[in-house]
């Protein structure tokens, strides 16, 4: 219950979950404490550690950004599904994908998803590659905790259509990492939409950063991971 409570304490005011969803998370939290003894999955697996630091962080993103009914979402580097199998147990109507290039990882997310009776389709992919098959074919693309914001931009603007959105959920640097990615954004046919700081509890302050997408993205993004690593833009 501790789970429960402390969730829908920091939620409740932005997005309602009924008790279908609130079942699923607690399952999710189960299920993740479950695997996480066979593989990596997080290091944060106490009750209210999931509560706050996963679940009620993934559902912020409902507080600041406009996702509407149906709409494409897909999950870069979602790594044990997050923020998209969060998204998907709140608004069951999104269209999930989720995107993760280690193999286990997926393997996971299938039996998750299974367990939980959620429809999502799941790609085994690097992002650089993936953005190659699902070119600009997203409402949204989001990302939690997966790189910094230069390198980010270039691995999911790709797969953002034209008028679409891409969503970057960070911690305590959000500021300095969009500063630093302006030109990167520009690059990539994006546009700053909107950039929220704010924080749970005194789990430290976390980030939300929307680009939106004004222009296809040229086809020589993304390059390859060594050039992007090496040379961000």
């Amino acid at each position: 219950m501790l789970l429960v409570d402390k969730m829908l304490s920091l939620t409740e005011s932005y997005i309602k979950l009924d008790d279908e969803a609130v079942k699923r998370l607690e399952r999710y939290a189960e299920l993740l404490v479950e695997w996480n003894e066979k593989m990596n999955l997080t290091a944060i697996t106490d009750p209210e550690g999931i509560a706050v630091k996963h679940f009620a962080d993934c559902l912020s993103i409902f507080k600041y950004a406009d996702i509407n009914k149906g709409a494409s979402v897909i999950d870069v580097g979602t790594g044990a599904g997050f923020p998209g199998v969060v998204m998907k147990i709140a608004r069951p109507d999104i269209k999930l994908t989720l995107l993760d290039s280690l193999a286990k990882r997926i393997t996971f997310l299938d039996e998750l998803c299974k367990e939980l009776g959620l429809e999502v389709t799941t790609v085994h992919s690097r992002a650089e590659d993936g953005a190659v098959k699902f070119r600009e074919q997203y409402d949204f693309a989001v990302a939690r905790a997966v790189a910094n914001m230069r390198v980010l931009s270039e691995y999911c603007m790709p797969y953002v259509k034209v008028g679409g959105t891409f969503i970057a959920m960070k911690g305590a640097s959000a500021a300095e990492e969009l500063d630093q990615s302006l030109n990167a954004i520009k690059l990539l046919g994006g546009k700053l939409s909107k950039f929220d700081m704010f924080s749970l509890e005194d789990s430290g302050q976390r980030g939300i950063i929307q680009v939106k997408k004004i222009s296809q993205t040229s086809t020589k993004y993304p390059r390859n991971p060594a050039k992007i690593s090496k040379q961000p833009l």
